[in-house]
């Protein structure tokens, strides 16, 4: 959640494509296909952002993701990070990953929960924004209102918890990476399940692992309060949708990481008797740290777990 972020995230866009830049149809560079674009007008008011359009969308009712970054980040900085607007593309996703507001360390942040991070107490209205947006989104476009997801990472993480517990009747699905939900499980009331994807790295020193007992306290709680650990977030989200207990821990290791040798991440799930087939899951990623070095099979498998859940 610090602003080193970004310089990090800057690191990655000196050797790739320019970020967030408008696509124009054509063919494909990398796999001779067609590619979608962004949409030329955009969406979001006075914080504007452009919605990626993928080819093949035909009208047809269509799921719609949404990329919240991390704090001190940007959209189109963890675009190129995560590359999800090739996986959208692929999977006939709509796609947007907007900036959230400038603080007065000159970072983009979003409102979240009271651990990250709106340090200097603005109380600008994130999720206002958000829910609007994706009602703006689905005003010009087939927008399937069963299928509205978000993918957060660091402070865009706990962006997306904010956004399940404040509007379940909007979200279906949401993947947090390196996030956390509210410590007060009092300040979370979804109206309806919400599927979650929790991924954490054991070795993060940003957003820990274990969670934060106090601020700054444990080296790496940045925000303004204390926030759960990954395995104390889904069990809260696993009550919170009525899943029975335990977990299931016998799906086999994932190989998500390509800076770590082998099949480095563990699965918990929680399916058993979660309403309405919704789901909760941990992906443990053994030694990984605040920015994981996904591999290219990782967005795909985090679109799949979103696809998989409706409301």
């Amino acid at each position: 959640m610090r602003s080193a972020f970004a310089p990090l995230l800057a690191l990655i866009v000196a050797s790739a494509c320019s970020p967030g830049a408008p696509a124009s149809r054509g063919n494909d560079p990398d796999g001779g296909g067609v590619l979608g674009a962004y949409d030329p007008n955009p969406f979001g008011g006075s914080r504007p952002v452009q919605l990626y359009v993928p080819s093949g969308y035909t009208g047809a009712p269509t799921p719609l993701v949404i990329l919240l970054h991390g704090y001190g980040a940007s959209g189109g900085l963890e675009e190129v990070y995560l590359g999800l607007r090739a996986v959208a593309e692929a999977k006939t996703v709509l796609y947007a990953h907007p900036d959230g507001t400038v603080d007065s360390r000159g970072n983009h942040f979003w409102n979240a929960t009271d651990a990250c991070c709106d340090f200097d107490g603005t109380h600008v209205d994130d999720a206002s924004y958000l829910t609007s947006l994706v009602k703006e989104i689905s005003g010009r476009y087939a927008v399937d209102p069963k299928r509205v997801y978000f993918m957060g990472h660091s402070n865009g993480a706990f962006m997306s918890y904010r956004m399940a517990c404040d509007h379940a009747d909007v979200v279906a699905a949401i993947v947090s990476i390196a996030g956390a939900t509210w410590l007060d499980p009092s300040m979370c009331k979804p109206t309806a399940p919400v599927s979650v994807l929790q991924v954490h790295g054991t070795a993060d020193t940003e957003v820990l692992y274990n969670g934060s007992s106090s601020i700054g306290a444990d080296g790496g709680a940045q925000g303004n309060a204390a926030y759960p650990g990954a395995k104390a977030t889904v069990a809260d989200w696993a009550t919170l949708d009525g899943c029975a207990s335990p977990p299931d821990t016998s799906a086999p290791p994932l190989d998500i990481d390509g800076s770590l040798p082998g099949a480095e991440t563990q699965v918990m799930r929680y399916e058993a008797g979660c309403k309405a087939r919704s789901e909760v899951d941990l992906w443990t990623i053994e030694g990984g740290v605040h920015i994981p070095g996904f591999n290219p099979t990782f967005a795909p498998r985090a679109f799949d777990f979103l696809l998989s859940h409706g409301r």
